[in-house]
């Protein structure tokens, strides 16, 4: 039996004894579904999205549709675990409870490195939405205060947190759900500035669906799978719900109409208002299509509310980031630091570790502020995927456990069992072998090379000095009413 199966917070440190014992169970269903709604409505569609219509023109909304439905496959695998076992470090957990604590310390670290990196992403994309306004204020200066004013926002309790996502989120569902009124509005009643060009017919006309090859639209996967990164941010909430058993279920089913209403429901009105071959990398194309729409402040309007969503998810990623590490410091992966909860209940020293790192983002949007979010994004994205990949796998092992009678029942059974765990494991390695292809994101595989040798060397020396970290009572081995003991 895994030791964090069992783990409880006692404060000595000593390995599994700081799983989400010691949290807050602060977040309520109203914030948890929020959370899950904000989660799939970052930077990688406000900003994002531009780039990727200026490669592939409307196919990108199939693009965006394609991916949609393997993320959600993901996030069916994850609820079937997180129904069985329902735990803060909900991704590490399951990778060290049916691959093993070397793929439960890789899986922590890794999606510990996503958040970071995805931070990096968000504070760039926001210092670029303030050069909307102040294109005089360099683009590290921006960056700099909002990593300060965040990090000071994350060592509030969990229930502040929870409370600010919310109304981020609030603010960017509103904003889309606009968006797509009044686009709907333009394209069929003609009015606004942008009334005579808008059609749906501007979807195909301008050298079709793909406009240039569907090559170069699968080449965009890579950003379209960025911007679902952090939808399995509900898993890492998971410790610190009020009623995991009825919110997350909930939160997984609805991100069907997540993807349908904000990805290609949106991009989809936003291209019949603009055509394709008016958009250009590091625009937001919210931002564009209420510019052409000559709304009065509109534009200004956008710009906000798309600076509140990659500041909300900047925000998501301190938290997550926190939880990670004290997920690791409590399997002594760790240093034992990053595990102590602060008065407030929060990881504060974990957070502290990751906005530090964070500030590297600073430091890119001064040396090289023009590419600052490509690398950042493609770097995330690997990572991303890594993480994805143990959930998968995880559930597939675990289904296998579950049909031999070794472990119960999830309450929340994925439909289709592991075929659609393993039809989501083939797409994400196209994705890799699409970042592989394109020179401009090939820089995160060799991050990754690297990150692989540090990671390997810290497990090399984790087991040098506590040789019992890498032992592991297999959960195929355990007598069915031991591990339902062990859940209770």
């Amino acid at each position: 039996m895994t030791s964090t199966q069992v783990g409880k917070n006692t404060g000595d440190g000593g390995p599994g004894e700081m799983t989400e014992e010691g949290y807050e169970r602060g977040l309520g269903s109203r914030q948890v579904q929020m959370i899950a709604i904000g989660g799939a409505i970052g930077v990688g569609l406000f900003l994002g999205a531009g780039a990727n219509i200026a490669k592939a023109g409307p196919s990108l909304i199939l693009m965006y549709a394609l991916a949609g439905v393997i993320v959600f496959f993901i996030m069916r695998a994850l609820g079937e675990l997180l129904l069985y076992r329902p735990v803060s470090g909900s991704f590490a957990e399951y990778a060290r409870e049916f691959l093993g604590p070397f793929f439960g310390f890789v899986t922590g670290w890794t999606y510990w490195l996503m958040w970071v990196v995805t931070g990096m992403a968000e504070l760039t994309a926001a210092a670029i939405y303030v050069n909307f306004w102040f294109p005089s204020i360099p683009q590290w200066v921006s960056a700099l205060v909002f990593l300060v004013v965040l990090f000071a926002a994350n060592l509030i309790s969990v229930k502040i947190f929870g409370e600010i996502e919310f109304w981020f989120s609030m603010i960017k569902v509103t904003a889309i759900i606009g968006m797509i009124v009044i686009g709907l509005g333009v394209v069929t009643f003609g009015f606004s500035q942008a009334g005579d060009t808008a059609s749906v017919t501007n979807l195909w006309a301008f050298d079709g669906i793909f406009p240039n090859g569907i090559g170069s639209s699968l080449m965009t996967l890579q950003g379209v799978m960025f911007a679902y990164l952090a939808v399995e941010l509900v898993g890492v909430t998971a410790g610190e719900s009020e009623n995991p058993e009825e919110t997350l279920p909930k939160a997984i089913n609805t991100l069907p109409w997540r993807i349908i209403v904000f990805y290609v429901g949106a991009l989809s009105v936003i291209l019949m208002v603009v055509k394709w071959t008016e958009f250009q990398p590091g625009v937001s194309p919210f931002v564009a299509a209420f510019a052409k729409i000559g709304i009065p402040a509109g534009a200004a309007i956008v710009n906000f509310v798309v600076l509140t969503a990659a500041l909300s998810s900047c925000n998501s990623g301190m938290y997550s980031t926190g939880r990670m590490l004290r997920d690791l410091a409590a399997n002594s992966e760790a240093p034992k630091a990053l595990g102590r909860l602060s008065s407030t209940k929060t990881p504060a020293v974990g957070i502290t570790l990751s906005v530090a790192l964070m500030g590297i983002g600073v430091v890119l949007n001064y040396v090289v502020p023009e590419k600052a979010f490509a690398y950042v994004t493609s770097v995330a994205t690997a990572a991303g995927i890594w993480t994805w990949l143990m959930i998968l796998i995880s559930h597939i092992r675990y289904r296998r456990a579950v049909v031999a009678g070794r472990l119960p029942a999830s309450s929340f059974p994925a439909p289709g069992g592991t075929v659609c765990s393993w039809i989501a494991v083939a797409f994400l390695a196209m994705v890799t072998v699409m970042i592989a292809i394109d020179p401009d994101s090939r820089v995160s595989l060799y991050v990754g090379a690297g990150w692989a040798v540090c990671l390997g060397v810290g497990w090399a020396v984790l087991k040098s000095r506590n040789p019992h970290i890498a032992a592991r009572a297999k959960a195929d081995d355990e007598p069915l009413e031991t591990v339902g003991a062990a859940r209770d």
